[in-house]
């Protein structure tokens, strides 16, 4: 592969994404092409489902469009120049504007690995089409257009779509180019990498939730928050945190427990696989940081937005380089980013 082949995800990546750039640049080699492809696809079809200033209807034909191009079944040209030009960013345009040479990159894969990020890649996408026919248009909600997933169900289905599927990819990705021959429980191996992702993602919507109230979506489950007597639209007023608070609490819990799976993932790993055992770390640790302070932040509150600085990601990564040579500190370095988590 030419210095010129791996220029187009790598530097469209940089440009997107702060955090995932730099596990990008650490993961081997062997899997470093394949996996930034896959992101820079799905990273395209997020963009497109975002462009709230274009109608549902509209984001729905392109993302079908692309999911089609994707997994093989047309090979008709698509330009997203109408969502370029509402983009939010100059980065988010240039992905929308390159979409067509972010294609053309599947045809550099082995038929093996084709194969791979066509599936994730239709998953992602598909759970993306679903989201947006459920929650409609977003933007400014009003209280009566605030809709609310049904169950834990859903919830378990959306993070599935949107996360866990990356587990089992990345894990059957990695397994077949990096390590083999190695004897390790892969049913439980990809078991955990399935719930690694599902928690990064409910990271996520428990960081997100004020911020999703006011595009119309609600992912903490209506039947949850009937429970405490409260509903969709009700979170939109702070003053009902104190109600939603033990709901809220026990999904930092669940999220805390899927990311203890990420983390016997990580340490499943064959030691000798550094660069892909801190690629996995880094997330983990970050998410346990932003559980923390949710534990303690007013998160019905628009106006404040838990974000784990430049500084504390660039430090948990020289942390865990410290640490990784020594199995004492680096069990430690993770009992200390959980303990907040877990405090009543």
């Amino acid at each position: 592969m030419t210095a010129e082949a791996n220029a187009l995800p790598i530097e469209l990546l940089r440009r997107t994404s702060r955090s995932f750039y730099l596990t990008l640049r650490v993961l081997p080699e062997a899997v470093r092409h394949q996996i930034g492809i896959a992101y820079l696809l799905a990273r395209t079809a997020d963009t497109i489902a975002d462009t709230e200033l274009l109608p549902a209807r509209r984001r729905l034909e392109a993302l079908r469009a692309l999911r089609e191009r994707i997994v093989g079944r047309s090979d008709a040209p698509i330009a997203f120049s109408e969502f370029a030009t509402r983009a939010g960013t100059e980065a988010e345009r240039a992905l929308l504007e390159q979409a067509e040479a972010s294609l053309a990159l599947l045809g550099r894969l082995s038929p093996s690995d084709l194969k791979l990020v066509r599936w994730v890649l239709d998953i992602i996408i598909t759970g993306q089409e679903r989201d947006l026919t459920f929650f409609g248009p977003g933007g400014n909600a009003q209280p009566t257009q605030v809709k609310a997933l049904r169950d834990d169900g859903e919830l378990d289905d959306y993070t599935y779509r949107v996360a866990g599927c990356v587990g089992e990819f990345w894990t059957k990705l990695c397994r077949a180019h990096l390590f083999p021959e190695a004897q390790l429980d892969d049913e439980k191996l990809l078991a955990d990498g399935v719930r690694y992702g599902r928690g990064l993602q409910l990271v996520n919507v428990l960081r997100d939730l004020a911020a999703d109230l006011r595009r119309g979506r609600c992912y903490l489950p209506a039947t949850r928050l009937a429970d405490a007597g409260l509903d969709a639209a009700s979170l939109l007023e702070p003053a009902n945190e104190q109600k939603l608070r033990p709901i809220y609490n026990s999904y930092l819990a669940r999220a805390a427990a899927l990311l203890d799976s990420g983390w016997a993932y990580t340490n499943a790993l064959p030691r000798r696989q550094v660069r892909l055992r801190l690629a996995c770390s880094w997330p983990i640790l970050i998410g346990l940081k932003t559980l923390g302070r949710l534990r303690t932040s007013p998160v019905l509150d628009p106006a404040y937005r838990v974000k784990v600085s430049r500084a504390e990601v660039y430090r948990t990564l020289v942390l865990t380089i410290v640490c990784y040579p020594f199995p004492g500190l680096w069990t430690q370095l993770y009992r200390a980013a959980a303990a907040p988590v877990r405090t009543a």
